[in-house]
């Protein structure tokens, strides 16, 4: 693993998530150049000296051996016996970073990222050369209400402030305070992670179900942080066993649901399918969306359940 990228892992450990970019663009700067001075800086990130100040301690922080000289042809650089680092990052290597990076814009609605790569782009940077050959846009139909939440969550986890939000679950709708340490996109979808205070366990929260998400006033003392299991088994426990026969012109959800090894293909052109669901509500609500063009052969009593909701359909038209 190159350094670069044991530094990026370092600043996300410590939360640093507001001034990541300005980090990333400040070491390929001074990777790029023999020397630059902290007013230059400030006036390309657009912030005050002090803050550039305060990067610079991060960096060092992070194992990065960064020399300031003072006085007239002084400023910041990387000390000369760690000049070989400046070719640990391939073409394709920085492209993927700026791949990642530009997809952010995509969850945020902005051009922040973009405008910090055209920032770096400028000069002789041989590392931006190329062609994109990876785009990748977070972005979901509930942009307009993920983007602002983002924003809020990332702000509580660099500033240590807790936060309170209403959430709707299963078991009902409840009003929690939680201590946020993660943002995690996984399963096409925004969580955050954090120290429930009506739990008192560390609790995975789903974006899209919270409302009245508010930043409070109150700070906490960082705790130590287990990393969530997010394996699918540990947040979809599963146990229901499914067998069930689909049409032939259904193959193509079924690969995209599934995968092409859910199914066999029967003599009649009928499809077998099999799998092991992980909650029933889900499952009904996704057997209903192929019509009639399913028949549910097992577990029984799914098969009854979607009797009494045909008849209770039916009596409501």
């Amino acid at each position: 693993m190159s350094c670069f990228v044991c530094y990026t892992l370092t600043v996300v450990q410590e939360g640093a998530y507001m001034k990541l970019d300005r980090l990333i663009g400040i070491l390929s700067i001074l990777l790029q150049q023999d020397i630059v001075t902290a007013p230059c800086l400030a006036e390309q990130f657009e912030v005050s000296r002090k803050t550039i100040n305060r990067d610079i301690e991060t960096l060092c922080r992070a194992g990065i051996p960064i020399v300031t000289r003072q006085g007239a042809g002084g400023g910041i650089s990387i000390m000369d016996n760690y000049r070989i680092d400046r070719t640990m990052l391939t073409n394709t290597e920085m492209q993927d970073i700026l791949a990642g990076l530009r997809s952010l814009d995509s969850v945020n609605g902005t051009n922040r990222y973009g405008q910090l790569m055209e920032k770096l782009s400028a000069g002789s940077s041989d590392f931006m050369t190329g062609n994109q050959t990876i785009l990748i846009d977070l972005s979901s139909w509930y942009k307009d209400s993920l983007s602002p939440k983002i924003q809020l969550i990332r702000n509580a986890i660099d500033t240590r402030t807790k936060l309170t939000f209403l959430y709707f679950a299963p078991k009902g709708d409840s009003r929690r305070e939680i201590e946020p340490y993660y943002l995690i996109f996984r399963w096409s979808d925004w969580y955050v992670w954090g120290w429930c205070g009506s739990r008192e366990d560390f609790r995975l929260f789903k974006l899209n179900r919270m409302d009245r998400l508010e930043l409070t006033e109150t700070h906490f003392s960082p705790r130590n942080v287990p990393l969530p299991d997010l394996s699918r088994e540990r947040i979809f426990p599963g146990g229901i066993r499914v067998k069930a026969l689909f049409d032939a012109d259904c193959k193509w959800r079924l690969i995209e649901d599934f995968g092409t090894g859910c199914f066999e293909e029967q003599p009649d052109g009928k499809l077998l399918f099999t799998a092991d669901y992980t909650d029933q509500e889900n499952l009904l609500s996704w057997l209903m969306t192929f019509r009639e063009k399913v028949k549910l052969l097992e577990p029984e009593e799914l098969r009854e359940e979607i009797r009494h909701i045909l008849k209770r359909m039916t009596e409501n038209y």
